[in-house]
């Protein structure tokens, strides 16, 4: 076993890595000489056959996914399970299980994404479902699934309970309503103003508030898609006084910034996200914080909409931005962009680029058997073609999203043989994988100790009030 880079062969038997070392020559070897070989990409923050708050279905099913995912060295995936309003938890996990079943390509979890807590029977349901191996729970604090400060309290009491995490998407609703209302007075109609309808102090008042609710109940937190400064200077003083907070970033944080919105007509809409990018400031503080642990690891948070009228134009061709989609394409990309961001340009090491992408959120999302090379870990391997550049193509990817937001991007660095579970499923840039055998994950506690009964959290309150 290595967390570090070395020179090694890698034995692999009924899909697990059995031994490291110097392993005598076997008939169905693949040779990785002057290759780089790192675990398969974790992806924790991908939507997939999700219907959005707006009401509009994902551009991407499982099979569109995961294939997608494996083309780009990914072989785990993270979705939402996500409640409607008056649904029933359990019935959402059933029917997101028998998709994923028949679809995925990746191994695969869910976070149970909760919008309705007066659902039927909704605490024992969701205790049922964490202890069945679902451990990671997603809320909202804005938009029309956002639950308020109570129901997330109550979610983050049965977390704490039966050893959950609660991951956050956390910007303030008022401040983006009240902003979005006078934009839209004025006639800012243009998905640029999409940028400015979410104000960063709407992130940073969220953070800020999530960081205090873990603080007093000593639930551990994950903030997603972190964007601003001001909130990684919140997380660094939570983390620093002990807060059980987590974060993480994407790639079109770090490498893009607002005006990419600025585009003629409605183009602007394929890069629209929420929180919408920000600043160059901005993301050179995301770098550094990715380096000194303040911010843990880098998602995708792949939400494919397709730029025609089932997808970002549903509202027509003169679309107000508060009408367009958010979200943009990245399974396949993530992997990719950050071996050139972090290895090829020399911002930071391989270790790095495999602790941010797959280590990490293995580790934090509680995938025992994934994210490192050790021996009794999956043999989930990426084969890096080091020397090869790829300019990307306005529709190259293998999504169903049908364009690629960084066309034109060139970069170094490319996932030459991707491998799940001992089997290799990509080489050259082909896929050799076939819907349907993608693993359920079984997650192990990734909370804190579960504090019992309502006794104890009393006596817990008693001792921290």
């Amino acid at each position: 076993m290595t967390d570090t880079v070395t020179t090694a062969d890698i034995g692999v038997r009924d899909g697990k890595i059995v031994e490291i070392g110097d392993i005598a020559p076997q008939t169905n070897s693949i040779d990785a000489t002057d290759r780089y070989v790192t675990p398969g990409g974790v992806d924790p923050h991908c939507h997939i056959e999700q219907i959005s708050g707006m009401g509009l279905m994902n551009a991407d099913d499982f099979r569109s996914a995961t294939r997608s995912a494996l083309m780009g060295g990914t072989t785990t995936t993270i979705s939402f399970a996500a409640q409607q309003k008056g649904e029933r938890l359990s019935d959402r996990v059933a029917d997101y299980t028998a998709r994923a079943t028949q679809g995925a390509m990746t191994d695969y979890a869910f976070h149970l994404s909760v919008s309705d807590i007066t659902a039927p029977d909704f605490d024992a349901d969701l205790a049922q479902l964490i202890d069945a191996g679902h451990r990671s729970i997603k809320v909202f604090t804005t938009y029309n699934i956002k639950l308020d400060d109570r129901a997330i309290l109550e979610v983050m009491a049965i977390a704490k309970r039966h050893g959950a995490l609660l991951c956050v998407h956390a910007e303030n609703d008022a401040l983006i309503g009240w902003t979005k209302d006078r934009l839209l007075a004025a006639g800012h109609t243009n998905p640029i103003h999409h940028a400015i309808s979410h104000p960063r102090m709407a992130e940073i008042e969220a953070v800020e508030r999530l960081i205090r609710f873990a603080e007093f109940l000593d639930q551990p937190v994950m903030l997603f898609h972190i964007s601003t400064v001001e909130a990684i200077e919140a997380i660094r003083r939570a983390k620093a006084r002990g807060v059980p907070v987590r974060a993480e970033t994407c790639p079109h944080y770090l490498l893009m910034t607002a005006d990419i919105l600025n585009q003629p007509d409605l183009e602007g809409a394929k890069w629209m996200c929420s929180p919408p990018q920000r600043t160059a400031q901005d993301q050179s503080a995301l770098w550094a914080a990715l380096f000194d642990g303040t911010i843990d690891l880098i998602s995708s948070d792949h939400a494919p909409y397709r730029f025609d009228e089932g997808g970002k134009l549903s509202a027509g061709p003169n679309a107000r931005f508060d009408q367009i989609a958010n979200g943009l394409p990245g399974l396949e990309v993530r992997l990719p962009l950050m071996f050139d961001a972090v290895v090829t340009q020399q911002r930071g090491t391989i270790e790095d680029f495999v602790r941010l992408t797959s280590q990490r959120p293995a580790e934090i999302y509680g995938l025992t058997s994934k994210g490192r090379i050790a021996a009794g870990q999956d043999a989930d391997l990426v084969i890096w073609d080091h020397e090869k550049s790829i300019t990307f193509g306005t529709n190259d990817l293998h999504d169903n999203v049908g364009y690629n937001p960084w066309a034109g991007t060139t970069i170094q660095g490319w996932p030459k043989t991707v491998i799940r579970r001992g089997e290799p499923v990509v080489g050259d840039t082909r896929l050799a994988a076939d819907p349907g055998p993608g693993r359920w994950l079984n997650r192990t506690e990734i909370g804190v100790p579960p504090s019992g009964s309502p006794a104890e959290e009393v006596a817990f309150l008693e001792q921290n009030t």
